[in-house]
Parts: structure tokens; C-alpha cells; sequence
């Protein structure tokens, strides 16, 4: 996985995610403390419980500037 986010384009989409929102993400890797990483317009964002390879409905819960957090809805 390429971490590596041009801050151009990363600032002029990321803004798009707030707390509160649902998303359809896939889940294309593991953070070191086990949380599911996907992103959205490039915004990373950890979802616990969930593993490399789900795509889950999620909601957002944390923002920070660089990522955010979600948590799986149930469908």
C-alpha cells in the first residue's frame, strides 16, 4: 500500500468528510494495532473490526486533519 498522499489534491477533496456520514468503503489493509484502513478521496480512515478484503458500510466517527475513524454499520 502506498501511503504516500499528494497534499494538493488530499486538501481539496478530504473537507468532503464529516462526522456523521455513512460511506461504502473496501478495507485495503491492516493498521500495526489491527484496525482496518480504507480511504475516501484519499483521507485515510480506521475502521476497527474489520479485516483486508471487507467492504462495509461505515459511519464516521472521529475526524482528525490527517485521517479519520469509523465504525461499521450493520446492514
Amino acid at each position: 500500500m502506498n501511503w504516500y498522499d499528494d497534499s494538493r489534491d488530499r486538501d481539496s477533496r478530504d473537507n468532503e468528510v464529516v462526522i456523521g456520514e455513512q460511506h461504502d468503503v473496501k478495507i485495503e489493509d491492516v493498521s500495526r494495532k489491527g484496525d482496518g484502513v480504507a480511504r475516501i478521496n484519499g483521507l485515510i480512515v480506521f475502521v476497527p473490526n474489520t479485516k483486508k478484503g471487507d467492504e462495509v458500510t461505515i459511519k464516521i466517527t472521529r475526524r482528525m486533519p490527517k485521517f479519520a475513524i469509523g465504525e461499521r454499520v450493520e446492514n
